[in-house]
């Protein structure tokens, strides 16, 4: 059979493209594509990789660029996945309405439009959120509705081009553990299944726009995170945030103020929802800069604290001021925190954390007499790791501080939990920084850092973890490796382990990156705290050489 030539090659491009359009319910897309096969040959590689492949349905759903074709987000990709949904959950008998949340960026609203049309047109009611308004919100009203299902139209901390489609599960189909969080496998594999079987998408009964639901479901939300707050606690705290150009100002303010706090003023150029993010290369508080606004208003105003939530609100950032200056704390560093203020105000249950996370947690918990679970990484596995749980947090600054108000990672009651906390160390004349000191004389310093390398090719990934499985190193930092765990087949995951340092390597699950979390814990001697610090971060250094050696990168 002969090779296809440069012509075949774009005729055949041509005709997928035309075939895509016959379907395609949007006029925009349509017009977009029609514009880029006049541009041909030009154009092929923007069409090519556009029609490379659909965008497949995940544990954390879709996610992906706003264009046309089948490898971006756009009505038509939304409109198969929101009937695979309605199928999959006719396909299982379960009852009930279907909850659709959506934040600020483009095309979120159309989205998630589109996607109570296909609910209604099969016969459920769709409950529109009243607003723009954070994912916390969204996870809390499929609990709050009883619905069998919520979907959230956001891209998280995703670049600006990007948008993504989160799906939820109510009690019905999630279980006491899995009520109103994210789904799990193999519910993204029978999803995706029940999208690849759907015919032309003209063929898809619509209905009406749904219903919007009023602004009581989001003061049932305000309701609960202010309750996370004890109301005779300290309140004197002055604290500024930013929401990073997301959805989250107005409602972190409100739940601040409903609490007993002063509500924050906001950096100016970032409070309102802006889906071109223009002060930040990458909205997402974890990136070198992206807080560098908030810091500048910070020391301005003389605050005690400043908290960052990401453009959806989900997660939460906070920095604080000590010896050498303002800085970021790492998320390992707020969880503990955390975990630590609501052991001591007694709350009881399961603490959990993933096996990436800051082996602290577990120590804390060893020693105070609380249990203690780990998970695989993912808020999804987080909130299914007890019947009583009482706390989660990952190490990407996520924080599940309420969990039987929101099953999943919530950004403002993380934020007003940390709030509590200051306010109260500040009563005593103490802060954040003397409480982690506290912490450290206790438990060592557990210094924790990242070795995350991004590729072109995901062939390189597995090349580096067959590396490492074929020939794992046999000492870290001249220290012998106490334990070597491989998680296949359940996950793409290797840990190892020596008396005092640990690096666990796997692949993201949402980036073409492979990534290595590093921990090395040094005691305190003689109270000297700032030395433990120092000897730590040069041995977290020296693992990540070691590390990056053994994976041959």
């Amino acid at each position: 059979m002969p090779e296809p030539t440069a012509t075949t090659t774009l005729e055949s491009l041509r005709a997928r493209v035309l075939r895509w359009i016959t379907d395609d319910p949007d006029p925009a897309s349509r017009e977009e594509l029609y514009r880029l096969l006049d541009e041909l040959p030009a154009s092929h590689p923007e069409l090519a990789d556009r029609f490379s492949g659909r965008l497949t349905f995940g544990t954390a759903g879709l996610r992906g660029p706003v264009r046309a074709g089948p490898a971006g987000m756009n009505r038509a990709v939304v409109r198969a996945a929101a009937a695979g949904l309605v199928s999959w959950l006719d396909g299982k008998g379960a009852a009930g309405p279907v909850v659709i949340g959506f934040d600020a960026r483009y095309g979120s609203t159309d989205f998630a439009e589109e996607t109570a049309r296909v609910v209604t047109g099969s016969g459920r009611r769709a409950l529109l959120m009243p607003r723009p308004l954070p994912t916390p919100v969204l996870a809390h009203a499929v609990r709050a509705l009883d619905a069998v299902a919520g979907v959230m139209v956001t891209a998280s901390h995703n670049p600006p081009a990007d948008n993504g489609y989160k799906v939820y599960l109510g009690a019905a189909l999630g279980g006491p553990r899995g009520a109103g969080a994210q789904i799990v496998s193999p519910v993204d594999a029978e999803i995706e299944s029940a999208i690849e079987k759907l015919g032309p998408l003209s063929k898809i009964k619509l209905g009406e726009a749904g219903e919007r639901l009023g602004e009581s479901i989001v003061e049932s939300y305000l309701d609960g995170v202010a309750a996370v707050v004890d109301p005779h606690n300290p309140k004197a705290l002055s604290v500024v945030a930013t929401p990073m150009h997301g959805v989250g100002g107005a409602t972190l303010r409100d739940a601040m103020v409903r609490a007993g706090f002063a509500a924050p003023p906001l950096v100016a150029e970032q409070a309102e929802p802006d889906p071109d993010f223009p002060t930040v290369a990458f909205p997402n508080p974890e990136e070198p800069g992206a807080m560098d606004l908030l810091i500048a208003l910070a020391r301005r105003t003389g605050a005690d604290l400043a908290i960052a939530l990401d453009p959806d609100a989900d997660r939460c950032a906070v920095a604080i001021e000590d010896a050498k200056g303002w800085r970021g704390l790492r998320g390992d560093e707020l969880g503990i925190l955390l975990a630590d203020h609501l052991i001591r105000r007694g709350r009881g249950g399961t603490y959990a954390t993933t096996i990436v996370s800051s082996s602290m947690l577990r120590a804390l918990c060893e020693a105070r007499g609380v249990a203690y679970e780990e998970t695989l990484t993912g808020f999804k596995w987080i909130v299914r790791a007890a019947d009583d749980l009482a706390f989660g947090y990952e190490e990407a600054i996520g924080y599940c501080v309420a969990p039987g108000h929101v099953r999943d990672k919530d950004g403002v009651s993380a934020a007003l939990l940390t709030c509590e906390l200051a306010a109260g160390l500040r009563a005593q004349l103490h802060n954040l920084p003397d409480r982690l000191d506290e912490l450290a004389r206790e438990f060592g310093v557990h210094a924790t850092s990242q070795l995350s390398v991004r590729v072109d090719d995901l062939r390189e990934i597995a090349d580096a973890m067959a590396r490492l499985r074929a020939n794992p190193p046999k000492t870290l930092l001249d220290d012998p490796i106490t334990e070597h765990v491989d998680l296949r087949p359940e996950a793409d995951v290797v840990t190892l382990r020596t008396t005092n340092a640990r690096v666990v390597v796997r692949p993201s699950g949402t980036e073409p990156k492979l990534k290595a979390y590093l921990e090395f814990v040094e005691p305190v001697a003689d109270d000297d705290i700032p030395a433990a610090r120092e000897r730590a971060a040069a041995c977290l250094e020296a693992l990540r050489t070691e590390t990056a050696a053994a994976l041959g990168l």
